[in-house]
């Protein structure tokens, strides 16, 4: 199972735990790279992506195309606030 983790650079609080931990998440400095980056992951055979909630805003088709997909797991994770 591969997982990864994508955020904003300027959210200092998602994805605190898994990055802490040494396990892989992406930082984008522009968030309209959203969809690309998540391409570039499905096409590497990651099988779950977790997007913070500011990134999951900034995808366009990729969210929609997947949502059914039984080997892609696109997961939004809610900020606390």
């Amino acid at each position: 199972m591969k997982v990864s983790w994508i955020k904003y650079e300027k959210d200092q609080e998602s994805f605190r735990l898994p990055q802490a931990l040494g396990l892989e998440v992406i930082t984008l400095k522009d968030l309209e790279q959203t969809d690309e980056t998540m391409r570039k992951l499905i096409q590497k055979h990651y099988d779950t992506i977790i997007l913070s909630n500011e990134v999951a805003g900034f995808s366009e088709d990729i969210i929609k195309k997947y949502q059914k997909d039984k080997d892609v797991k696109i997961v939004i994770s809610f900020s606390k606030r």
